[in-house]
């Protein structure tokens, strides 16, 4: 079980250690420029932090993961590594009726303390996150089933620079309102009226947090950090494969809580029966003020229609395109594409699904190139970059659940396969399943054919689908995006008048382009502080990773007057 610390941390001392990274990253939303105070690199971290961090996942496996929270009822468990191991941590099971009084009961002080105060905790328990990014790339790795340097990069100092990026946006937001006025009007030759004025950012309630398999810090960490910078209480409900990554995160933040002087209460975690359904118990509940959603179209959807007492962020599903018109650059295109179409197994959010190509082909700097040559040499690039095993498995990493490797395998008779998937053997988990990406080519004007490319296949299956001209591209790429929402869109052209178009679309649709990729960035990425995940505006979904409408609605400014 864990231990209350007996460690303090003075606001002075949070102040004079964390106020500069605040600075900066105020400054870098303000720039949008590139800036990290989380190092990329595993040797950043110290000689011995990767066998340190091994050593200190390999020591959870098979214990109660204890968090002296109360209402805890039961424990319970049983993820299995998508590597396959199994992990055997056991988690508190919560008795709502008990931990969401406590955490409601928690929330004065942490209201009291201010922005700054609670700006300055949060990156406190970013910087012991940081510290341990190697047992977290674990925990990512093993429940996920990214590769350990994707798990590294983007379950560690990404993830952690969304979570700053939210208490950056949480700190502006609130700060916008002085905490004191004095207000005078004058009466002419009377007395002038006046009145004190205080203004008090107030968060809304508890907040839920419903973790997602594939990304469960990265996902997860930018409504935590915000919700709990802005006032609120949080409890962390991860997805029941993934429960490692998150159920850590918590142990932390009450550790650094408690410390600081607050009821650790204010974060806290929701593990769940197999089968339990808890999120849907829970985002119901009144108490509940706040959602963060990751995950399927249909339990979103269900959130934003029934969880009305609460303000629910959601990210759903989209279909995500690439319109294929032109490039100088063909064989960086198709290296680049590759790699977006393999990187974890496609298993992205924001990962392409549907290639644009016209059926009459395509200019490029190695001349002409038809639609199926571009299919051909787009395959054969993919099976370039996976030829080798060893290579394939560190970018592909391993299929998370058994419903992605089931669309993998049907996705073959949707039409003709231009690349068909094969097994990848993984060189350390001979118990992971492994599989490369299947390009199936589809007909743009056939109706059977609409219905496969309009739906989300999410998994390494993307289709080639032939239009009869760019300007039937871009009109698909719109239909594509106002019904069914996109993460990401991507275009290659040479021509000024496609790049307008296809601008003009995703401006107009509400979608968010990178033009012409051809070298080391890739449209399946995004850079915190300067980049949008998501736009809000079209059905993948309804709020963006990060700007202000993220962190607003969060909390509201109370108004206390009194006669001076």
């Amino acid at each position: 079980m864990a231990t209350a610390s007996t460690a303090e941390l003075t606001p002075a001392q949070l102040v004079d250690q964390h106020r500069p990274t605040l600075d900066q990253a105020l400054e870098t939303i303000r720039t949008r420029a590139y800036w990290s105070p989380h190092p990329e690199h595993p040797k950043a971290y110290g000689e011995n932090a990767a066998a340190e961090g091994q050593a200190a996942f390999e020591a959870l496996r098979g214990k109660r993961l204890g968090l002296d929270q109360p209402g805890t009822d039961a424990w319970v468990g049983g993820e299995v590594s998508p590597y396959g191991p199994e992990l055997g941590v056991e988690y508190p099971h919560p008795d709502a009726d008990v931990l969401l009084p406590a955490m409601r009961a928690a929330m004065p002080a942490w209201r009291d303390a201010g922005p700054e105060a609670r700006a300055m905790v949060c990156l406190e328990i970013l910087s012991r996150i940081s510290a341990r990014t190697h047992e977290f790339a674990h925990a990512v790795m093993h429940t996920s089933g990214q590769a350990f340097m994707m798990a590294f990069q983007a379950g560690g100092p990404h993830a952690q620079d969304r979570g700053l990026e939210a208490v950056a946006y949480a700190y502006r937001e609130q700060v916008r309102v002085p905490e004191a006025a004095d207000w005078s009007k004058p009466q002419g030759k009377r007395d002038p009226l006046n009145l004190s004025k205080r203004f008090t950012a107030v968060p809304r309630g508890v907040a839920l947090l419903i973790g997602c398999n594939t990304f469960p810090t990265w996902n997860g960490y930018s409504g935590l950090f915000a919700s709990l910078a802005t006032g609120n209480a949080v409890l962390v409900k991860p997805h029941p494969r993934a429960v490692l990554p998150l159920a850590l995160t918590v142990a932390v933040a009450r550790e650094v809580l408690a410390e600081a002087g607050f009821d650790p209460n204010l974060v806290a975690l929701a593990a769940e029966r197999p089968g339990e359904g808890l999120a849907k118990t829970l985002a119901l509940r009144p108490e509940i003020r706040v959602i963060d959603y990751t995950g399927s179209t249909a339990f979103g959807d269900w959130l934003e229609a029934n969880a009305r007492q609460a303000q629910v962020f959601t990210e759903k599903a989209g279909v995500n395109t690439v319109v294929v018109d032109s490039t100088d650059d063909y064989r960086g295109m198709l290296a680049n594409l590759a790699f977006s179409l393999s990187l974890y197994s496609g298993q992205m959010c924001t990962t392409p699904q549907n290639l644009l190509i016209p059926r009459e082909g395509i200019t490029t700097d190695a001349g002409h190139k038809s639609y199926d040559e571009v299919v051909t040499d787009l395959a054969g690039a993919v099976q370039g970059l996976l030829g080798d095993d060893a290579r394939a498995a560190a970018l592909l990493g391993a299929i998370v659940n058994p419903q992605v490797r089931e669309r993998l395998e049907a996705a073959a008779g949707l039409g003709e396969v231009a690349l068909a998937t094969r097994a990848v053997a993984h060189p350390d988990f001979p118990g992971a399943t492994v599989r490369t990406p299947v390009i199936v080519k589809l007909d743009g004007a056939k109706p059977d054919d609409e219905a496969a490319f309009l739906s989300e296949c999410f998994g390494p299956v993307s289709f080639a689908v032939a239009v009869d001209s760019t300007a039937d591209a871009v009109g698909l790429l719109r239909r594509t995006v106002r019904d069914k929402g996109a993460m990401t869109v991507g275009a290659y052209t040479t021509s000024p008048e496609v790049e307008r178009l296809v601008e003009e679309a995703c401006l107009e649709e509400c979608a968010q382009l990178s033009l012409n990729l051809t070298g080391g960035v890739y449209v399946n990425q995004t850079a915190a502080f300067s980049d949008f995940h998501g736009s809000g505006g079209n059905p993948a979904a309804n709020s963006a990773l990060c700007d202000g409408a993220f962190v607003a609605s969060r909390f509201r400014m109370v108004e206390v007057r009194r006669q001076a």
